[in-house]
């Protein structure tokens, strides 16, 4: 009976442990889940490594148009991709030209300050920044500027975003729940400015 016991006791503790590992792999992102979110801008501070490649190593600051020099390579525009598509590609070019399967590292060494602004209707209107390796959703982005106030316009909130050089409005309605074009998932980009107009009554 002893041993029954002590059997049901081990597997209780055994299934303790398996819960406390798989809620800590939860609530800590692998580098593998920051490196598909993030998204290289300019001003980071990229250092690419290249396995038994040793001169190509090297250390670079994106520029303001999301280039990057890199050896053999001249210029390569890595701004607005995330980590895994930058060394992706980074890996296609110097297998192109240059390379037999070469194995590539690209770490972000210091993220350049990333912000976003707020005007019109809300209670704080400004200008947040957005953590590093952080993703900022539309509410959040709402609520850093400290909600809507009582005559904000909520179902047509302008975006003014830059595209190639040139400002692009998107318009989001922040009281939709559709699938499609729903504000809980639309994410605030560094340099957006969102604009809440006065609501009509």
């Amino acid at each position: 009976m002893r041993r029954y016991w002590a059997r049901i006791w081990f597997v209780g503790q055994v299934i303790l442990l398996l819960s406390g590992e798989l809620q800590a792999q939860g609530n800590n992102p692998s580098s593998e889940a920051i490196g598909s979110v993030y998204r290289i801008s300019p001003n980071d501070l990229i250092h690419i490594k290249v396995y038994q490649e040793d001169d190509l190593e090297t250390k670079l600051r994106v520029s303001a148009d999301g280039s990057a020099t890199f050896p053999l390579l001249g210029a390569v525009q890595l701004g607005g991709k995330s980590v895994d598509e930058a060394t992706a590609l980074i890996r296609r070019e110097l297998a192109r030209d240059y390379l037999v399967n070469p194995q590539v590292t690209l770490v972000v060494l210091e993220y350049s300050k990333k912000r976003f602004t707020v005007l019109g209707q809300v209670q704080k209107p400004g200008s947040f920044e957005i953590p590093s390796e952080e993703v900022v959703y539309f509410p959040q982005a709402i609520a850093l500027a400290g909600g809507f106030t009582r005559i904000a316009k909520k179902s047509k909130v302008s975006v003014t975003r830059q595209f190639g050089g040139k400002a692009t409005t998107i318009y989001i309605d922040a009281t939709s729940r559709s699938a499609s074009g729903d504000p809980q998932t639309f994410q605030v980009l560094p340099g957006d400015t969102i604009t809440v107009e006065e609501g009509l009554f």
